[in-house]
């Protein structure tokens, strides 16, 4: 991808801040109608849940050693889980269709299915801005009505439509906890400060997982564009938000990513680590795809165990292989990750997971952000079950 390109998806879809789904009056397309499961890409026991998935996993430890780790989700789980999923869209108009492709099957995989192990999901699907339109924008030759507010407003609509079905004839009084990543994570972050920071919904939410963006806190404080709702600290913490973009600490964000940098003077951008909320280093529980990235882009394939073969389990496990911390360095403040290598073990020094560029080379300004979910999906379903149990046992 060129720099333009990726500028422009960054721009379009991972830093949606609260002014992208602009207000519009005019060419509003038709409301979908949420009361249709068909219009649900996940929804805990529907037929067709995108959700119901294989997430079979291989472990491979430090010595080269492999387990098998199945999943079961619990479709009784006590507290709901509510999805917005990134731009991944490859429809040709400036908005998505309401048909899953499997660009949104692929996603609800990596990113989300894991969490029905401790709450009912509910994503639904979205008129979301395409890559296809912002593609057409950065190569120049943008498509008829792109820059129409209108077109930008359809998928925050879609969303806040969705959110409002769900809380009169789903909720009933369940905490939710609220997941989204890039595009997905800045259509909530609208969302949280239009319509539950500081009014009666806040009290349902038991955190916000807003991974692959930007949000602006005051610096020194743990809020600010959300007031009410700060960051979390502890997993015993509830009512609070986990926010960041990852970064390698070898190729840490150059001058020009948009990630990691607050818009506004005197902020920052959030960044709360799932390995340890309450500061400092941690292990990365990661579960990482064992196939083509989100972006389908070509990948060097990782092996596992020199001189093994690769498992064939859709998810890989490597314990103690990342660690990661928040840092603030040279204007940025990211979650930076480190490869624990080992050179003379069996077991593979690196992972995938950049954007590779025309050049062949990981593109810096995107860090790894194809891959924020999977690095701390499994610090991050722990959380969750602990933020739970806490909301349930105040709210009795």
């Amino acid at each position: 991808m060129s720099r333009n390109l990726l500028r422009a998806l960054a721009v379009g879809a991972a830093i949606v801040a609260p002014g992208f789904a602009a207000h519009a009056q005019n060419a509003a397309p038709a409301k979908n109608d949420y009361s249709d499961k068909a219009n649900w890409l996940c929804w805990t026991g529907k037929p067709g849940d995108a959700c119901a998935v294989d997430l079979t996993t291989t472990v491979v430890r430090a010595n080269g050693s492999e387990s098998i780790e199945t999943f079961k989700a619990d479709p009784k789980a006590p507290v709901d889980c509510f999805y917005v999923y990134p731009t991944v869209s490859n429809d040709p108009g400036i908005t998505s269709d309401m048909i899953a492709g499997p660009e949104e099957l692929a996603v609800v995989k990596a990113q989300l299915a894991r969490f029905g192990s401790k709450c009912r999901i509910y994503a639904p699907l979205y008129r979301q801005f395409t890559l296809t339109a912002l593609r057409a924008n950065a190569a120049g030759k943008p498509m008829a009505g792109s820059a129409d507010p209108a077109a930008r407003a359809v998928g925050y609509n879609d969303v806040a439509d969705a959110w409002s079905y769900y809380l009169a004839h789903e909720n009933h009084g369940r905490g939710v906890v609220l997941i989204g990543h890039s595009q997905g994570s800045g259509v909530l972050t609208q969302l949280i400060a239009r319509e539950i920071d500081g009014k009666p919904a806040q009290a349902k939410i038991i955190s916000a997982i807003l991974m692959g963006t930007r949000l602006p806190i005051d610096r020194g404080k743990d809020t600010g564009l959300f007031r009410t709702i700060p960051l979390c600290k502890a997993p015993s913490q509830t009512g609070c938000v986990i926010a960041y973009a990852s970064f390698r600490d070898t190729i840490p964000p150059p001058a020009n990513s948009l990630f990691g940098k607050a818009p506004g003077e005197g902020q920052v951008a959030a960044c709360a680590n799932p390995a340890n909320l309450a500061g400092g280093r941690g292990d990365l529980h990661a579960y990482l795809g064992n196939s083509p990235a989100i972006s389908g882009q070509a990948m060097p394939r990782t092996v596992w165990v020199k001189g093994k073969a690769n498992p064939t389990t859709p998810f890989i496990s490597a314990p103690g292989l990342l660690s990661a911390q928040c840092v603030e360095k040279n204007g940025f403040s990211y979650l930076e990750v480190h490869v624990n290598g080992v050179a003379a073990d069996p077991r593979t020094d690196t992972i995938e997971g950049d954007v590779i560029g025309a050049d062949g080379q990981p593109n810096a300004s995107w860090g790894l952000h194809l891959i924020d979910a999977h690095l701390a999906m499994g610090n991050l379903v722990d959380i969750v079950g602990a933020q739970a149990k806490v909301w349930l046992a105040k709210t009795k």
